[in-house]
């Protein structure tokens, strides 16, 4: 029975032996039946050695938990495990077959917790690059041997790697094709009608894809840029399957201005009268403590207009606000819209009106305005800003609510009361009028002194 492997470099065609390693060879084709090796990465390359593949997402990713047997019953889409306590097997190490030749094909093996004298396999597999490699003797279990695909052997011992032994151009197993598989399904397996489609956590290892073409006279900083691009895709992407992004290439909004470095005094009133000579405001925000209700010194401030905003953030930077020198920029945050469409999904899934969301490619362009057919105002005829206004007022009640707390407190406390005020402002007003009468009773008496030297 043989098993095809189609990786970036080209095919590979695996002979398994079945009667030597039976057990080794069921998990190796139920493993690729559920397209559980898609995407995997080659690593641990050791030039004229051997090479190492089969963790689905890769051992340098926070996100890989080193692979599973086909006992784990793992998510040929997600990698994920169903069960835990079955990811390894014991794996039978036949001491007649040895690694004598290049192309030789084992599971890579580890001792058992609970037996040193065992050795535990999971999915991670070894290929042979060399021969008479009597170091992986004992150690990888044989299982299977290359009989097409040398030339791809030898791309793979070819390739430029890093000090850790991965290539530094991805090479990848795109599809697994079983040509035979005589074992029975495990209880519970699932194979998947098709391939899937990499992972999010697997599209974050990528370097430089195994299908870009690379200029080898090509700058340095643009390699590194579109390195960084990429890496902030795949994150991107993560955030959105998890749900905290909207979508994958949401931009944020081109008319709201980031405001920091402001004086802890400065209230929202002050910065909207100050930045509204430059347009319309829709709202203005000075971001609090939820707790404490203290101002965290930065600022949203939402125009109308985009050429509002840029007008106000040529002409604001460095300007002194409360004895302070503001920073202001474009504001980057998409949280705001993300909100907006989380709770568009929630009340359109509670309504059972459409799939995922409920909305037409998330209305995909819409920013902080209401929806259409309304024009300004939402239904409790308020209008669609970007900060809740009602959250800001109710802000404001409970900062009142806390000075009239705090003014009631200090009148309480012994002799600071109001009598105590009032006592203390008549004897300053007491002294002043002492201190006006001594000076016009002086002046007086040497106004007479100098009239009597003249007469």
């Amino acid at each position: 029975m043989s098993v095809l492997l189609e990786t970036s470099q080209g095919d590979v065609v695996i002979d398994l032996l079945v009667k030597d390693a039976p057990k080794c060879c069921e998990n190796f084709v139920k493993l690729c039946k559920i397209k559980y090796y898609n995407y995997s990465p080659v690593y641990n390359v050791q030039p004229d050695f051997s090479f190492q593949t089969g963790d689905p997402i890769g051992p340098e990713s926070k996100d890989s938990d080193g692979g599973s047997s086909i006992w784990g019953l793992p998510d040929g889409a997600t990698k994920r495990v169903s069960r835990p306590e079955n990811m390894t097997f014991t794996a039978n190490i036949n001491p007649r077959r040895k690694h004598t030749e290049k192309g030789i094909v084992s599971m890579a093996t580890t001792p058992s917790p609970t037996n040193p004298d065992e050795r535990i396999a999971a999915s991670q597999f070894v290929i042979t690059l060399g021969e008479n490699l009597e170091y992986l003797d004992g150690k990888a279990a044989i299982f299977g041997e290359v009989v097409e695909g040398f030339d791809v052997l030898e791309k793979i011992n070819t390739a430029f790697i890093d000090k850790d032994g991965r290539p530094l151009k991805d090479i990848r197993i795109l599809h697994t094709v079983v040509l035979d598989d005589p074992f029975d399904d495990p209880p519970g397996l699932i194979e998947p009608p098709s391939s899937p489609v990499p992972s999010a956590a697997q599209l974050a290892t990528v370097r430089i894809a195994h299908d870009e073409e690379l200029d080898e006279n090509a700058d340095p900083e643009e390699v590194e840029k579109l390195r960084r691009e990429r890496e902030a895709k795949a994150q991107a992407l993560t955030l959105e399957l998890i749900g905290d992004l909207p979508f994958a290439d949401v931009k944020p909004p081109e008319h709201v201005l980031f405001v920091c470095k402001l004086n802890p005094v400065t209230r929202d009133e002050d910065l909207n009268l100050i930045f509204s000579r430059f347009g319309k405001i829709l709202s203005c925000e000075v971001i609090r403590d939820k707790k404490t209700g203290d101002s965290l010194q930065y600022a949203f401030i939402e125009f109308d207009k985009k050429e509002d905003c840029e007008r106000a953030y040529f002409k604001m930077q460095g300007v002194l606000i409360d004895d302070h020198r503001i920073h202001v920029d474009f504001s980057q945050s998409v949280s705001k819209l993300s909100d907006t469409w989380r709770d568009a999904t929630n009340s359109k899934r509670q309504r059972g009106s459409g799939g995922f969301g409920g909305i037409a490619d998330l209305e995909k362009r819409r920013q902080y305005r209401a929806v259409e057919g309304r024009k300004d105002r939402d239904a409790d005829g308020r209008y669609g800003y970007l900060f809740d206004k009602e959250e800001a007022r109710r802000r404001r009640q409970r900062d009142e609510s806390l000075d009239r707390r705090q003014e009631r407190a200090r009148s309480r406390s012994p002799g600071r009361g109001r009598n105590y005020h009032n006592e203390q402002h008549d004897r300053r007003n007491e002294r002043y009028g002492e201190r006006r009468r001594d000076r016009s009773r002086d002046r007086y008496q040497d106004d007479r002194r100098i009239g009597s030297r003249q007469s």
